[in-house]
């Protein structure tokens, strides 16, 4: 079964991270429904928000690896509602 996610992420100093962030996600480009950054370029930070379809176990794996990015930081809201797919 399925569920669908929303997986919020902040990157500080974007520059620095954007790259490994971006490939990690074109890794799991099969689940991803949507996107969403938003630039704060003064401040120096992006706040990016990913809608994702999948099971518990994949998303958990996207959301784990972005988390290990050096000035990333994510969590991850889940449906309570499993759906097929």
């Amino acid at each position: 079964m399925s569920r669908v996610a929303v997986i919020s992420a902040v990157l500080d100093e974007p520059e620095k991270c954007q790259q490994d962030f971006n490939s990690i996600l074109a890794n799991f480009k099969e689940i991803i429904k949507g996107r969403m950054g938003i630039p704060f370029d003064k401040e120096r930070v992006s706040v990016i928000c990913v809608t994702v379809v999948g099971d518990v176990d994949t998303i958990n794996s996207l959301t784990g690896k972005l988390g290990r990015i050096p000035y990333v930081s994510v969590k991850t809201s889940f449906s309570k509602k499993e759906i097929d797919l």
